[in-house]
């Protein structure tokens, strides 16, 4: 049976913590970008209200029906 290889396992959760603390950096540097995993309000709202529905066109798609 093959041995443990301790010093990978212990590699593995420093490389973790370093990822987790420089995580934490850039949310500390970027407070306003808020929660990760958030929406962001304006975004989808914006994209829907000013986008033309036809490529190229500044007019909307014409209604099916």
């Amino acid at each position: 049976m093959a041995t443990p290889n301790y010093s990978y396992e212990k590699r593995q959760r420093e490389l973790a913590k370093k990822r987790k603390n420089e995580e934490k950096r850039q949310r500390k540097l970027n407070p306003k970008d808020g929660a990760e995993g958030q929406p962001d309000d304006n975004a989808p709202a914006a994209a829907a209200e000013g986008a033309p529905t036809e490529p190229g066109s500044d007019k909307p798609a014409p209604a099916a029906g």
